[in-house]
């Protein structure tokens, strides 16, 4: 049975994500500021509302929204993300991303549904870039069957679901599936979104890193089908 086919499990309201919820939503709204929000928001072309929370402070308040807590299970990180996407502002999607993040060691491949819902939901490249490299990489290198599900992805018509498919072995250096990281750019070297493109261009010139003379002979061989950026992100750091 499809791992994406699955349903995404509600989000209970008690346990470890009702407390975390209850310090979360106290410790960020306390240290709103509206200003800041208008122009977040504005720089993230609208995707969401903002609190207006620098980096800094976000990460120092989420530090003490988890400090004394106990170390989740799969059900608690999927509650607390689920339950942090529901709300509007964006810092809250941000604070799931760094707790799945942080503990995806600790879970199966059943987060993948979830992780699907929250690529496909609010999507833009500050939540989905992060959730394909440290999340969605983690869960497939830790069950192999999962590459089928990946299979799936890149063929989706949701472009933020394909973009986290290309995404998705960023991180693995020498353990990256070259036969399939050429095949997905490939597979979607004629899209029109920009980024789909950028994606393409960003993953190979990642493992160009590992690999320059494989990247440079994939994008010799595909010249003609890769869009002008996609071959230029990929040589940046190589050359012709």
């Amino acid at each position: 049975m499809s791992v994406t086919g699955a349903g995404v499990p509600g989000a209970p309201a008690g346990g470890l994500a009702a407390t975390v919820l209850d310090r979360l939503t106290t410790a960020y709204a306390g240290a709103a500021d509206p200003a800041r929000a208008a122009a977040m928001r504005a720089y993230m072309k609208d995707v969401a509302p903002f609190l207006g929370l620098t980096t800094p402070v976000r990460r120092a308040l989420s530090r003490t929204v988890v400090a004394g807590l106990p170390r989740p299970g799969e059900a608690d990180c999927t509650a607390i993300a689920l339950r942090c996407w529901e709300l509007p502002e964006r810092e809250y999607h941000y604070f799931a991303v760094d707790y799945l993040r942080r503990h995806v060691g600790r879970c199966s491949s059943g987060l993948l549904p979830v992780t699907r819902h929250l690529i496909s939901t609010v999507s833009w490249w500050d939540t989905v870039d992060l959730l394909a490299a440290h999340v969605v990489g983690p869960l497939v290198a830790a069950d192999p069957a999962l590459t089928a599900e990946m299979d799936a992805w890149i063929a989706d018509d949701d472009l933020w679901i394909a973009r986290a498919a290309l995404l998705h072995q960023l991180r693995y250096k020498e353990r990256t599936d070259t036969g399939r990281l050429f095949a997905y750019c490939v597979r979607q070297s004629g899209h029109p979104d920009f980024f789909v493109r950028k994606a393409i261009g960003w993953c190979l010139r990642e493992y160009a890193k590992t690999d320059p003379e494989a990247v440079r002979a994939f994008v010799e061989r595909e010249r003609g089908r890769l869009s002008p950026l996609s071959v230029r992100e990929a040589l940046k750091n190589i050359g012709p």
